[in-house]
């Protein structure tokens, strides 16, 4: 009987062997399949959201290292669209084809378990281990998902004669809930998912006479924060018709006091410009040359001698 259970699971290690060793790959290379190869029947099987950013760990039996012949985990990397191996043989030691950081490690009582650091959205997929100890063989899938928290913000839009307080949650997931500390059937809610998967959430209520802005606060509820409340307050806000009027008034205080200032400057300058020219020394007039006459000229008087 105890050889017919070593035969059991040999059979049950190569079978194994087999799923990882898909045509053009091998032990030590990631797999080049889209999706890991899974049996028909399964242990067991559950669900795990795990945060952005944790260290996780995920258990795959009590089976403590003494009793396990062989460990492996086959991950399924949705975002990545890829399949990696990463296990444990008593006889050759371990292996990994993920390298993306996981690895295989001991609890104090030397029970196996799987450690995820700063768990991302590119770990989520299906984790499915297979184990192999001295009394047979245990195979758990494990669905992982990711909890996002969402960036908040909170503000107020005058709308015509109404004002109406906004409270967003953006890029959260699973999508947030959103609720006032004023409680009012006036508010209303749409969700909008992303493309990643996220979710964003948009309260808008209208503020109704009695109600005090300043008191006002909006609380979101998230999953990442567990049973922690997030409280935003309000932030006074122009709405988007108003702004044209607001670049008006600039336009106004800025540029024209700038244009009236270039304007007298070349002004003063043309001025200076023209002073200048009148200042300039006139040409002189032309001289005429004059003919120098000598002083004290002689003067010879001829006598005619016919009447001498």
């Amino acid at each position: 009987m105890r050889d017919m259970m070593w035969i059991y699971v040999v059979i049950i290690f190569f079978v194994s062997e087999a799923w990882s060793m898909e045509p053009g790959t091998n032990q030590s290379t990631s797999m080049n399949s889209s999706t890991c190869s899974l049996p028909l029947t399964l242990t067991g099987e559950n669900q795990k959201t795990l945060c952005l950013g944790c260290d996780a760990n995920l258990t795959c039996s009590n089976k403590t290292w003494n009793e396990t012949i062989f460990v492996i985990w086959k991950i399924n990397m949705t975002k990545q669209n890829k399949c990696c191996t990463i296990g444990f043989n008593s006889g050759s030691g371990g292996d990994d084809s993920c390298k993306d950081g996981k690895s295989l490690r001991n609890t104090s009582r030397s029970q196996s378990y799987l450690h995820i650091a700063n768990f991302s959205t590119n770990d989520v997929g299906v984790y499915y281990c297979e184990l192999a100890f001295k009394g047979g063989v245990e195979n758990y899938l494990i669905n992982v998902d990711i909890t996002v928290p969402p960036r908040t913000s909170a503000w107020l839009e005058h709308r015509g004669k109404n004002t109406v307080a906004v409270c967003k949650a953006e890029g959260g997931k699973p999508a947030a809930n959103i609720s006032w500390s004023y409680g009012s059937n006036l508010s209303s809610v749409w969700t909008q998912p992303g493309p990643d998967g996220s979710f964003t959430v948009e309260s808008h209520l209208e503020l109704t006479e009695g109600m005090d802005p300043e008191h006002l606060t909006c609380i979101i509820r998230h999953l990442f924060w567990k049973d922690k409340d997030v409280v935003v307050e309000i932030k006074p806000q122009k709405v988007a018709g108003d702004f044209p009027w607001v670049a008006i008034l600039v336009v106004l205080v800025v540029f024209v006091p700038l244009m009236g200032f270039l304007y007298f400057a070349q002004k003063k300058l043309m001025l200076r410009r023209c002073q200048q020219s009148d200042t300039s020394p006139s040409k002189s007039p032309p001289t005429e040359d004059v003919e120098e006459v000598e002083p004290y000229a002689s003067y010879v008087q001829r006598v005619n001698s016919i009447y001498n």
